[in-house]
C-alpha cells in the first residue's frame, strides 16, 4: 500500500496552530512539511478534498496504553471537517474522544510502476495524512448530521432509504470531528524514470500497470424476499461510481 512510501518529518506532538498562506493552501507545520520527494507533495487544499472524496477507507493511528494502534475505518468529509464514528465501548474511540493525538491516513493505489531497474520500481497513488485531536460531536441533531455525512460518503442514497439510527443506537455511538487544518497530500503519477545506467537497456520493458477499483454486482441478503428489488442508489454505483486513477 502507498502508506509505506509516505515520507514525512518525524511525527511529534505539536500544539501550534497550522499556518495557512491562503484559504486554499495546505497547512505548513513540522509534521506536514516534506523531508524529501518534494515534487510529489501537493500544496492546494483542493487536492486534499479530492483524495478524501475519492477514497472510502482511512486508517486512524494513535497511542493507546503506550502502544501504537492503527485501525481501518469509514469516514465522511464536510467542508474542512472529517467525521469518524464508533462504539462508546471502544477503548480507541474513547481515547480519541478524550483528546489523544491522532494521525489519519487515506490512500488510493492507482498502479504499479515497472522500471528498467528494480531500484526505480514504484507505485502511482494518491494519499493524504491528517494530524490533530478529535472533538466529540454532541447533541442528537449534530450527531445525526455527521452520521448522515458518513453514510452518504460510503453508501450514498442509503440515508433516505434505510432506517435511521434510533435513540438507543445514537446513545451507543460516539461521533468524532477532526479539523483538516493540519494535513498533507502526496501524489505520485507518471511513467517510471530511467537513469543513465538503464537508458541503453532497450530489451527491458518499462511502464505502468494500472489498478482500478470497481463495484461488482449487488448480492441480495438471503433474508430479503425475492420480490424486493435492489434499490437504484445501489445498482447505479456499479456503472456510475468507479474509483479510477486521475488523468495524467
Amino acid at each position: 500500500m502507498p502508506l509505506g512510501v509516505l515520507t514525512m518529518s518525524p511525527m511529534t506532538a505539536s500544539t501550534e496552530r497550522p499556518s495557512l498562506s491562503s484559504p486554499s493552501s495546505l497547512s505548513a507545520t513540522p509534521r506536514t512539511t516534506p523531508s524529501r520527494k518534494h515534487q510529489h507533495f501537493a500544496t492546494d487544499r483542493g487536492a486534499l478534498y479530492d483524495v478524501l472524496d475519492a477514497a472510502l477507507l482511512c486508517h486512524v493511528g494513535l497511542v493507546l496504553d503506550g502502544s501504537p494502534v492503527v485501525l481501518p475505518t469509514a469516514y465522511g468529509r464536510e467542508g474542512d471537517t472529517l467525521y469518524l464514528h464508533g462504539s462508546t465501548g471502544s477503548a480507541n474511540i474513547r481515547a480519541a474522544a478524550e483528546g489523544a493525538q491522532l494521525c489519519v491516513a487515506v490512500s488510493i493505489l492507482d498502479g504499479i510502476v515497472y522500471a528498467r531497474s528494480l531500484n526505480d520500481h514504484s507505485m502511482t497513488y494518491r494519499s493524504a495524512v491528517i494530524h490533530g485531536r478529535a472533538t466529540l460531536v454532541t447533541g442528537d441533531e449534530r450527531k445525526i448530521r455527521a452520521l448522515r455525512v458518513l453514510s452518504e460518503h460510503l453508501s450514498p442514497g442509503s440515508w433516505d432509504y434505510a432506517r435511521t439510527p434510533n435513540r438507543r443506537e445514537l446513545a451507543a455511538t460516539h461521533v468524532l470531528a477532526i479539523d483538516l487544518g493540519e494535513a498533507s497530500v502526496k501524489i505520485r503519477a507518471g511513467h517510471p524514470p530511467v537513469g543513465d545506467a538503464d537508458r541503453d537497456a532497450t530489451t527491458t520493458w518499462a511502464g505502468l500497470l494500472p489498478v482500478h477499483t470497481t463495484f461488482g454486482s449487488p448480492v441480495t441478503a438471503d433474508y430479503v424476499p425475492a420480490d424486493v428489488a435492489v434499490p437504484e442508489h445501489v445498482s447505479a454505483r456499479v456503472t456510475g461510481r468507479t474509483v479510477r486513477p486521475p488523468s495524467r
